[in-house]
């Protein structure tokens, strides 16, 4: 049942911390501008101390007071809504608190039946409570009072990166500034990799990914993270969390978990900006349904790439740059771990792509032309589209003629070729046993395969049921 499933999610999300820290709170933050993280991090606070005590430069919110920022959580202030709970859109000024600057808030309210519970809601406090960086959303402040649990963020007005990717209807997003915000959440990774001991973000997808005003990508969701390994150890064993699609092969079948795991999870977002399709989509012929095992193979052979990157992009990027790109992703994707590169090395190469002359003069004709186009992802599968068309295209040629009207383009439309019957299965898809699951050592009974969370129930199915995978909640 629901509380069974709660026993997944509550894991030692801050093992290892140390009392060492500098501080009366052995609180370290660091500054925006440094590359470095305090290699101790604060020791864990239970929930009632954050009750009565301050966390450094983090405020302590009534209930009250977040009440009248959201206009008492009124539903057309809604933001979103994810495992966690809802997230509301908020003012804070003298009206709620005197004395406070009046600023645009976002406000993240813990569902005390959802899938999250006050382990992620405590690591969150912990962790954007000490960390300060222009590539992470800053935490305001929090509310724990009585039984809510909120979370109290700055307002990112460009909404989620998911959100831009993926609305049937949307803004095309150009090259550019896909670029741009894949660099600043690569920064953002960068940085949580820098310290002696990293800290492992492990739930890096686009949905997490945010976007200001300006489109400077931030990390936000920081209840999954975990510290890294230190001394002699290779990895931290840790029970198998994350969202299925994004979470790297050997963490998925070991509980094995590295800094290297979040760079896989950023090879699949730099994939889904590059191809402009999610990392798994059931509506799609059968090899296709998972964009990393369809995908990844074509990276690598340059007429295949152009004909599979989002067309919504065409001519606003140089082949020199998505070819370097496309390599960089490939990488990132690779099976072995220490085929990977480190997140300094990929943002070195964004920072290189991005000084290319060709891709300066393109970025300039672009500001020139200044042009913005709305479009509408398609409601079918493709499979099922270009079939309708082919079906139609003799009437509709006929017609041409008939009115005295030439193609389009004056060529015919080229007709897709397929030289076997396709099995349903690519070559690059593992084959069905590596869909078991394996569990970590120190997993417990309550652990879900990946067989029960791939495969989601109805939506008939009874409120005990594990939910359906397109809810953004915390499972593989």
């Amino acid at each position: 049942g629901k509380g069974s499933f709660m026993l997944l999610t509550v894991h030692n999300t801050l093992a290892g911390t140390s009392s060492e820290a500098g501080g009366p709170d052995g609180l370290k933050k660091c500054k925006s501008d440094s590359k470095a993280i305090s290699s101790v991090l604060a020791p864990p606070k239970d929930v009632e101390d954050l009750q009565t005590e301050g966390y450094g430069n983090v405020n302590i919110f009534t209930y009250n007071e977040l009440r009248a920022a959201t206009k008492n959580f009124r539903p057309d202030q809604i933001l979103g809504e994810g495992g966690f709970g809802v997230v509301y859109k908020g003012v804070i000024d003298e009206n709620v608190r005197i004395g406070f600057p009046s600023r645009q808030v976002a406000v993240k309210e813990l569902n005390p039946e959802g899938f999250q519970g006050d382990k992620e809601w405590l690591a969150e406090v912990n962790y954007l409570g000490q960390l300060s960086h222009a590539n992470l959303v800053e935490l305001i402040g929090y509310c724990c009072e009585g039984s809510h649990r909120l979370l109290v963020y700055e307002y990112m007005a460009c909404g989620s990166l998911e959100k831009h990717l993926f609305r049937r209807v949307c803004l095309n997003m150009p090259w550019s500034t896909r670029m741009k915000i894949a660099l600043g959440a690569a920064r953002g990774l960068e940085y949580l990799h820098g310290a002696e001991r990293s800290i492992i973000y492990r739930d890096f997808k686009t949905s997490n990914i945010l976007l200001d005003a300006d489109y400077n990508a931030k990390l936000s969701d920081f209840g999954l993270a975990r510290t890294g390994p230190s001394g002699d150890q290779t990895h931290v064993s840790t029970r198998v969390m994350g969202t299925y699609g994004y979470a790297a092969p050997e963490y998925v079948m070991t509980g094995h978990l590295t800094a290297r795991s979040d760079v896989y999870g950023f090879g699949v977002v730099l994939l889904e900006m590059i191809i402009g399709r999610r990392a798994v989509d059931k509506s799609r012929p059968s090899r296709e349904h998972n964009l990393v095992e369809w995908a990844r193979p074509l990276l690598v052979h340059n007429r295949k790439l152009f004909r599979i990157i989002d067309p919504r992009m065409e001519g606003q990027y140089s082949t020199k740059a998505a070819i370097e790109v496309a390599s960089l992703c490939y990488r990132c994707l690779s099976q072995n771990p220490k085929g990977r590169p480190t997140m300094s090395q990929v943002v070195e190469t964004f920072e290189e792509v991005q000084s290319m002359p060709e891709c300066q003069d393109i970025l300039l004709q672009n500001c020139m032309t200044g042009s913005v186009t709305l479009y509408e992802v398609p409601k079918e599968p493709v499979e099922h589209v270009e079939t309708e068309k082919a079906k139609q295209e003799p009437t509709a040629k006929t017609d041409a003629v008939a009115v005295g009207v030439p193609p389009t383009n004056g060529k015919p439309v080229p007709q897709s070729r397929r030289t076997r019957p396709a099995n349903g299965r690519s070559k690059s898809e593992p084959p069905l046993e590596c869909k078991l699951y394996i569990p970590s050592p120190d997993s417990d009974g309550h652990q879900l395969g990946l067989e029960a969370l791939a495969s989601p129930p109805s939506r008939n199915s009874s409120r005990d049921d594990p939910p359906p995978v397109d809810e953004d909640l915390y499972k593989i």
